[in-house]
């Protein structure tokens, strides 16, 4: 909000080089939000193919979450009136990948009723293999 204040004060003044630093700050905590919007859902994609992996099975539950996560990152990502993307497909994967960790540690409660502990539950898949699997259903849809 005072961001905007700031903004409105520097139209006024016709201060318009402030005012256009203070459209690009605002513009980079937008795209950051949509960022860590991504990332969450990214968790829960990644949480219920790793239990899927490692458990040889799946759940109606299970692929519901990751139709839903893969749908609300495809929306999130998406610029309204241009249809463009704030992540490009190189910064997606990136995101899928910085997500892995907290996926593990979370499915470590779930896989097997919490037999792994995070560290034993990654020797049991292949990580990049899981990170191409999640950025395919996201540039599927």
């Amino acid at each position: 909000m005072e961001e905007l204040l700031e903004l409105r004060r520097y139209i006024e003044e016709k201060n318009y080089d402030a005012a256009l630093e203070i459209v690009g700050e605002l513009e980079e905590m937008s795209k950051e939000d949509k960022l860590n919007k991504i990332y969450s859902f990214a968790v829960i994609l990644l949480i219920h193919l790793i239990k899927q992996e490692v458990e040889q099975r799946t759940t109606r539950s299970w692929n519901v979450s990751i139709r839903n996560s893969v749908r609300e990152i495809n929306c999130v990502n998406k610029l309204r009136k241009s249809g463009e993307h704030y992540a490009t497909d190189t910064e997606l994967k990136e995101i899928i990948a910085e997500a892995l960790p907290a996926a593990i540690a979370r499915a470590s409660l779930e896989v097997k009723e919490g037999l792994y502990e995070a560290k034993d539950l990654m020797a049991l898949f292949d990580n990049s293999k899981l990170i191409d699997h999640g950025f395919e259903l996201i540039e599927k849809q």
